[in-house]
This record gives structure tokens, C-alpha cells and sequence, in this order.
């Protein structure tokens, strides 16, 4: 985040962190979104680096395993996750571990956060 002085009116330029993997629909259209706005985008991938914890925390704070953990992924299938309940806790440190049982994406604009596919919520960060 940082002062555009180009137009000498001192308006914050935010950038955005998506969090996903590439071939996720709804992370490109997060991208899609984003890029067409002009916004910076920091991408993190879950196939090439796990979240760290602090990062997913901001999220399990806000919206709970209930939002944030996608029971019909086919990882959350492999690992056998069907019949398991666990406090938000535990599912945090599952999702630090194994990010692909999470919904994507996750996209973070400063304080503001989101999970999954919310194009309405963006249109109010931008």
C-alpha cells in the first residue's frame, strides 16, 4: 500500500493478495477482476507455497471453517474429511497444511476480506 502522487491528491493505492491456485474458475475471475481495474495483485499459490498461519487466521476470525473449508473439494474427499468435527483451531492448522481443502479464492485488500467468488463485495473495496 502506498501514496499515488502522480495525481497529487494523496490517494492511497491499494493492492490486492489472492490466494488460490491458477486453474481454480473463480480465481481467475478474481485475477480478471482486479487487473481490469488496474489494481496490483499479489498472487499466492497453494500448490507452490503453503499459507502461513497468520495469514489464514485473519480469515478463520472473520468468516469460521463453516465458509472457509470447501467440503466438496476433491482434497478434502481424498483425505478422508467427511465425517470430521473440528473447532476452528484444528481446522486451521488442517488448512496450513493441506490449503487445498480451502474455498477460493481467498482475497485480502487491506483490512477487507473475502472467500470465494464475491465480484459485488469487491465493487465496494474499489
Amino acid at each position: 500500500m502506498g501514496i499515488d502522487e502522480s495525481s497529487g491528491a494523496g490517494v492511497v493505492a491499494m493492492d490486492v493478495q489472492i490466494f488460490g491456485v491458477k486453474n481454480d474458475a473463480d480465481v481467475r475471475k478474481a485475477e480478471r477482476f482486479f487487473k481490469e481495474r488496474r489494481i496490483k495483485i499479489h498472487f499466492v499459490d497453494f500448490k507452490q507455497r503453503t499459507p502461513s498461519k497468520g495469514e489464514l487466521r485473519r480469515f478463520f476470525d472473520k468468516f469460521g471453517e463453516e465458509r472457509l473449508i470447501d467440503r466438496s473439494s476433491k482434497r478434502f474427499h481424498a483425505l478422508g474429511l467427511q465425517t470430521a468435527y473440528y473447532g476452528n483451531d484444528r481446522w486451521l492448522d488442517l488448512a496450513c497444511e493441506e490449503p487445498l481443502i480451502l474455498r477460493q479464492p481467498l482475497v485480502r485488500m487491506g483490512p477487507r476480506l473475502s472467500v470465494g467468488h464475491a465480484e459485488d463485495e469487491w465493487r465496494t473495496w474499489v
